[in-house]
């Protein structure tokens, strides 16, 4: 008995088909094997609030001191500086005079937030 030929499209996708059926297969079992394979004796301890390494100890509306937010501002700066400045210096000799001072600018603007960051205190921890 001779085989069908198979018609040249569904023998393009069909490395593509498998691969999507492998990683369905695999997502699925990594969802559901933590419902039928993990330990699940919750105890008190298990279930009370915990927050930063202690219990919580007052109400989830209540003010924060500015220093998070700062530190949150700080880190923003830092990591929007190193996301530009790696892709800038790897093109930096096909830029010109434009793309050194629009980083100058860039660096300026972050320089400004990093002063206010450092008058406000949020680098010194009491």
């Amino acid at each position: 008995m001779q085989a069908l030929p198979v018609p040249s499209l569904l023998n393009d996708y069909l490395p593509l088909v498998i691969f999507v059926g492998v990683s369905a297969f695999i997502g699925l079992a990594l969802l559901i094997a933590p419902f039928a394979i993990a330990y699940s004796k919750p105890d008190p301890e298990k279930l009370s609030a915990y927050e930063c390494g202690f219990n919580a100890f007052d109400d989830a509306r209540m003010k924060f001191d500015v220093r998070f937010y700062l530190v949150a501002i700080l880190f923003i700066i830092f990591d929007l500086e190193v996301a530009f400045l790696f892709p800038w210096a790897v093109a930096f000799g096909e830029l010109g005079w434009y793309g050194f001072w629009s980083m100058m600018v860039f660096l300026g603007v972050l320089t400004v937030g990093f002063v206010y960051e450092w008058r406000k205190g949020a680098l010194e921890w009491d």
